[in-house]
């Protein structure tokens, strides 16, 4: 008994003395694991703090993408049309500086006109698509007492000087010659080589005016006015001061019914072309006779306009043109003026009908 009553005694105080070793560490431990409490504390209350949702590269300051890119700015100015290209300008001056580039105004001016490229110009793009898409056109400037309505055909290029100017859709078998006299040519053949014109970018429209010689407050007689000028006129000095005149090239008096008050404006190096040929082919566009709408056709370097014409007993035709007051006598502008003749009925079809009759035709071509 003794000795067991021995050992378990050695026993006890082998397990005391690990127990003591056990609890010094221990304690040294949580000295020690303290700290690393604390820290392990303070690890977790930052990382609580700083739990933020993940940023995008792109977004980030250090981001190679530059919101202020010219090229990109440029190429998204390209689909922009004059009037939001102006709300951009206003964003800040950045933009502002970058919509004044010329070639951002040349590219909208020559997409919305529908022409290529056609050499240089004498005042800024930006000033020229204003004046082309504006709303303006030649009687705002001249004679508005006598204007009713206008439609835009379009745009076509003159890259000859020598444009052929035809009250007809056939033309006939025996061309003008530059050098013939405008006014014989007109009387008897109906059509003129006018020399002199500005090359370039030349808009069409087509204008519903009063007929001069009848009373202005009851007369629904009308004439049809093919109005083609040089892109620039608009800008030009001498036509905002009123000192380019339009002058008469010629008239001509049909006697007998017109089917139709037709005109048309050839670039005369371009006559060969399949594009000419497709202008003249009246058939294929003037519609049926009983078709009051008027239609036009337009091509790269030609403008033609028909209007079917009930009962009458013939049309008077004259053609006009604006030059330069300079010594090179440029033609910035030309029209042909059809009045039907008739001694009992009106010009045309009633005022009210044939505006909404331009109005349709107005629509049709939006909408192509």
């Amino acid at each position: 008994m003794g000795s067991e009553e021995g050992e378990e005694l050695r026993k006890g105080e082998d397990r005391e003395e690990r127990g003591g070793q056990a609890l010094q560490l221990s304690r040294r431990g949580t000295r020690a694991s303290g700290g690393g409490l604390i820290q392990r504390s303070r690890k977790r209350q930052r990382s609580i703090s700083s739990c933020n949702s993940p940023r995008s590269t792109f977004l980030s300051r250090h981001s190679s993408f530059n919101w202020y890119d010219v090229d990109l700015w440029t190429e998204i100015a390209k689909y922009l049309d004059g009037s939001d290209l102006m709300r951009l300008s206003m964003a800040n001056r950045w933009f502002n500086h970058l919509i004044a580039e010329e070639s951002i105004w040349m590219h909208a001016c020559l997409r919305d006109l529908h022409v290529p490229p056609s050499g240089d110009v004498s005042f800024p793009w930006q000033d020229i698509y204003a004046s082309a898409f504006d709303g303006s056109h030649s009687y705002n400037y001249r004679q508005r007492e006598k204007h009713i309505d206008w439609i835009r055909i379009g745009a076509f290029l003159l890259d000859s000087s020598v444009v052929l100017l035809t009250e007809n859709l056939t033309l006939p078998k025996m061309l003008p010659r530059p050098e013939d006299d405008p006014a014989k040519s007109i009387q008897t053949t109906g059509t003129c080589l006018l020399a002199g014109a500005r090359t370039g970018i030349w808009i069409a429209d087509l204008q519903l005016v009063r007929c001069p010689v009848c009373n202005l407050n009851t007369c629904e007689g009308t004439m049809q006015v093919l109005d083609a000028r040089h892109v620039e006129l608009f800008l030009e000095e001498g036509f905002k001061d009123g000192s380019w005149e339009y002058e008469d090239i010629g008239s001509h008096r049909i006697a007998k019914q017109s089917i139709g008050a037709a005109g048309a404006i050839f670039d005369s190096k371009h006559l060969p072309d399949p594009s000419t040929a497709g202008v003249l082919d009246a058939k294929a566009w003037i519609g049926q006779q009983d078709d009051w709408q008027p239609k036009a056709r337009l091509s790269l370097h030609a403008v033609a306009v028909n209007t079917n014409l009930q009962p009458n007993e013939g049309l008077q035709v004259r053609f006009q043109a604006m030059r330069t007051t300079g010594a090179d006598r440029k033609v910035f502008q030309v029209n042909f003026t059809k009045k039907k003749l008739h001694v009992l009925d009106p010009l045309l079809p009633p005022l009210r009908r044939h505006r909404k009759l331009l109005k349709a035709f107005d629509e049709e071509r939006s909408s192509e």
